[in-house]
C-alpha cells in the first residue's frame, strides 16, 4: 500500500482524462442506455490499485456534467466506482493482473449499480436497465482490454 509520486501523478492524469472523455462525450454517457467511452480505461486498473482511486475521481467530476447530478451521481456512483475499481483489481491479481478479467469484474458491478441507481431514482426498473448496462459496460471494458494489451506489448508500467 505505498504511494509514491509517480502512483499519485498517474492517478491524477488518470482521473483527469477519465473527467475529459465523460465530459466530451457527454450526449452518450449519461442515462440508462449509456455509452461511456471513458469506461475504456477501467481495465487498467488491473496493474496498478491506486488507479481504483482515480476512477472514482473521475467518475465525480464527470458526474458534475450529469443531468441527473445529486447525491446518487456524485456519493453513492464514485463510492461505487472505488469498490469496482478495487475488486476488478483484486481478481485481476489472481489472473496475472488480466486487463479483461479487470474490466469485467468492474463493468459487471458498474452495471449492477448503474441499474440500483436507476430505479431508486425512478428512471428505470432494475430488471431493464440491467441487460442495456451490461452489454454497453462490458463493451467499454473489452475494448479498452484490448487496447491495452497491445499497449503492453510495446510498454511496460
Amino acid at each position: 500500500m505505498n504511494v509514491n509520486t509517480k502512483d499519485l501523478a498517474l492517478t491524477i492524469i488518470y482521473a483527469a482524462l477519465y473527467a475529459a472523455l465523460v465530459v466530451v462525450f457527454s450526449p452518450i454517457s449519461f442515462g440508462v442506455a449509456q455509452f461511456r467511452i471513458a469506461g475504456a480505461l477501467r481495465p487498467a486498473i488491473a496493474k496498478r490499485w491506486i488507479l481504483a482511486f482515480g476512477y472514482g475521481l473521475g467518475v465525480l467530476v464527470g458526474n458534475f456534467f450529469s443531468p441527473f447530478a445529486g447525491p446518487w451521481d456524485l456519493i453513492f456512483m464514485p463510492l461505487m466506482s472505488i469498490i469496482a475499481g478495487l475488486a476488478g483489481f483484486l481478481i485481476a491479481k489472481r489472473f496475472n493482473q488480466n486487463y479483461f478479467v479487470s474490466g469485467a469484474v468492474t463493468a459487471v458491478i458498474i452495471a449492477f449499480s448503474l441499474s440500483f441507481m436507476f430505479e431508486q431514482l425512478g428512471i428505470s426498473p432494475f430488471l431493464v436497465a440491467l441487460p442495456m448496462l451490461l452489454v454497453t459496460e462490458l463493451a467499454t471494458c473489452l475494448i479498452g482490454a484490448a487496447v491495452f494489451t497491445l499497449i503492453d506489448k510495446r510498454f511496460k508500467w
